[in-house]
């Protein structure tokens, strides 16, 4: 018994999750690959506390790879790394591994503790701790309130357009501002079959608008010293703005140790260049992938930048000379700025 004993202490695990939101698989394998067990917990606080003990009881837990840990796998994620044990975040496995192996949790969680045990899957996890993730939340209720204030302003000016011509004159060419505080303080009266519930229509959408205002004000009140105390550096550069450096922030996450390399930072905002060249062609094109709401930012700084800067706006010049596209052109100038922005993305403190 106690060579039996001596021999699991002394015998490294690997384990894999394949979390979900009431559930997460756990899978150990041992160092020649075997799997001494596959076993569920609940996605609790409780089930978090017996999930690295279950693993323990097979020897020593050296690694983790846990699915989703930006999402279902984010309480778990955290738990584990308080233990002491590194975890590793896991993509879930290809179409053609499912195709092949089939699919089911206990495959999922077999999978994600063999990619981390080969090396495949060796990327920490973002981490849903800190300052990065207040930004977060507040950009994700900021960003709804513009996608809604948007629909309500869509809304709007679509019943002017079919309304009564009166209305249509009075208010068709608005900016966005100006039609908001008209329609907000419309008194509609009586009489009109048609006219009267358009003008309530359109006041309730003004006064929609002019709440949703109140909502994008109030996280952006909070959003810019949150950026500010994490990471000042991006702000003092041309073209980013609070909200433009909190969406790059988000991306690299609470951890930015993470990422391993500028030129792995470039892949994830899907600024590396792919390529795309035949025959005699050769060239290189925009990757559809990484973080989307990354790449959105980057574009952002490259069109403002596009639009304002000298030294971009002689750069664009020179390469449309050389016979370059304007999306080949974009694609250059993103590369440059993920790599201009990778220094900047550690706190303040570093």
């Amino acid at each position: 018994m106690t060579i039996v004993e001596t021999r699991a202490e002394t015998r490294v695990i690997t384990g894999g999750v394949d979390t979900h939101a009431d559930v997460h698989v756990a899978a150990a394998l041992d160092p020649v690959g075997g799997l001494p067990g596959v076993r569920e917990f609940p996605a609790t606080t409780a089930g978090y506390a017996r999930l690295p003990g279950w693993l323990g009881g097979f020897g020593t837990v050296a690694l983790v790879g846990i699915e989703g840990t930006g999402s279902y796998g984010a309480g778990l994620a955290r738990h584990i790394t308080a233990a002491g044990i590194r975890v590793v975040e896991v993509d879930r496995p290809g179409r053609q591994d499912r195709r092949r192996q089939g699919k089911s949790d206990p495959l999922d969680a077999v999978s994600a503790a063999r990619a981390a045990r080969s090396g495949r899957a060796r990327g920490a996890s973002k981490g849903r701790d800190g300052a990065v993730e207040a930004i977060r939340a507040l950009m994700v209720a900021r960003r709804s309130a513009a996608g809604e204030r948007t629909r309500t302003i869509n809304q709007a000016r679509a019943l002017i357009l079919t309304g009564p011509d009166d209305l249509r004159a009075r208010f068709a060419k608005h900016a966005p501002a100006a039609l908001v505080t008209g329609i907000a303080s419309l008194r509609p009266r009586p009489g009109d079959v048609a006219g009267y519930p358009t003008r309530v229509a359109l006041r309730e959408l003004g006064r929609r608008a002019v709440f949703l205002d109140g909502q994008l004000e109030r996280p952006g009140e909070l959003i810019v010293p949150l950026v500010t105390g994490r990471a000042p550096g991006p702000l003092a550069l041309y073209g980013i703005g609070p909200n433009t450096a909190a969406l790059l922030l988000i991306a690299a996450g609470d951890h930015p140790g993470r990422l391993r390399s500028e030129a792995a930072w470039a892949h994830l905002c899907a600024a590396a260049p792919i390529p795309a060249s035949s025959g005699k062609v050769t060239r290189h094109r925009l990757n559809p992938g990484g973080d989307r709401q990354a790449s959105h930012a980057l574009w952002r700084i490259v069109f403002t930048r596009m639009g304002s800067d000298p030294a971009t706006r002689a750069y664009v010049e020179r390469r449309t000379k050389e016979g370059k596209s304007k999306a080949e052109i974009i694609r250059c100038l993103k590369r440059y700025v993920a790599r201009q922005v990778y220094p900047h993305l550690r706190p303040a403190a570093d």
